[in-house]
């Protein structure tokens, strides 16, 4: 029994072999389709108006005239735009009775009257024309396994609930924001706007608003670098990224405003701002002046 199946095996892989495979067209889908069938076994021809300056990757692939090519096989795809069809009614005789495989495709819905098939069938009308391979791209057939559209990665946990997609996330919506009122900082600065709002309100904008903005921003590349900050393999010579030295100075900002925010130093500054310290100094001046003239 496993040698009958061994032989069948072998019987079927030398049928293959011996199918023989035409192909109008050395352009890219016409290559692509013609190796990969090379590749299964089958003997393939390929049909070019200049054969001599066509170049194909394998050497056993066969570059012939369309009529020469025609006459090796019984199946032909047309691997050629439909505004090259007319040379196809010359050979009408050498493709009597042959499988014409059409696999264009219309840039625009109803460009033609007829579909490309029907316009194929009426140049050569002893020919059997057929519709296939018109929803695979030339991309597909040269990666074969290795498409991208073919790699489908099992996993049952949520995409949502995973950290990559929270950060990437966090951090595009932290940097639309600083985004959004870096722009508005820059608006209010304009002399025409500024003159139409008063101190406490540009005030409140330069600064409330400004350090916000510094805020959303730095925190934007904190959450867009993630696990990279701390990631041996990502220093280069030891030099961090980009993106890490951009933080120095936003973060030595960050650091004073937020020492200069506690309570003992805001209201020693809050102090100067008001004038108490000039206050005082200048009674103690006008003290030393009177004992003086006593």
């Amino acid at each position: 029994m496993e040698k009958d199946q061994a032989s069948f095996a072998m019987n079927v892989s030398s049928y293959v072999k011996k199918e023989s495979v035409c192909v109008f067209g050395t352009g890219n889908f016409g290559r692509s389709l013609g190796h990969r069938m090379f590749q299964c076994g089958y003997s393939v021809v390929f049909g070019s108006r200049n054969p001599e300056q066509s170049s194909l990757c394998h050497k056993e692939i066969e570059v012939l005239s369309h009529a020469e090519a025609a006459q090796r096989s019984d199946i032909i795809i047309i691997a050629i735009h439909r505004d090259h069809y007319k040379f196809l009614g010359k050979l009408a005789e050498e493709l009597q009775g042959k499988i014409l495989v059409d696999v264009s495709n219309n840039l625009k819905i109803n460009q033609y009257p007829e579909s490309n098939a029907e316009y194929l069938a009426e140049l050569v009308p002893g020919a059997k024309v057929v519709k296939a391979f018109n929803t695979i791209s030339a991309w597909a057939l040269q990666s074969g396994t290795l498409d991208t559209s073919r790699q489908i990665i099992s996993n049952k946990t949520d995409p949502f609930l995973t950290s990559n997609v929270w950060n990437f996330d966090s951090a595009l919506t932290l940097g639309i924001l600083g985004f959004f009122l870096f722009i508005l900082l820059g608006i209010t600065s304009l002399p025409s706007v500024s003159n139409m709002v008063n101190w406490r309100e540009f005030r409140f904008v330069q600064s409330k608003l400004g350090y916000l903005t510094l805020v959303l921003c730095t925190a934007h590349i904190l959450v867009f670098g993630g696990r990279k900050f701390v990631k041996p393999p990502e220093l280069i010579w030891y030099l961090p990224p980009t993106y890490v030295i951009s933080l120095i100075i936003p973060f030595v900002v960050l650091v004073l405003k937020f020492i200069l925010v506690m309570p003992c130093f805001d209201r020693s500054l809050k102090q100067i701002q008001q004038g108490k310290e000039r206050n005082s100094l200048s009674k103690k001046v006008q003290l030393g002046n009177n004992n003086t003239e006593v």
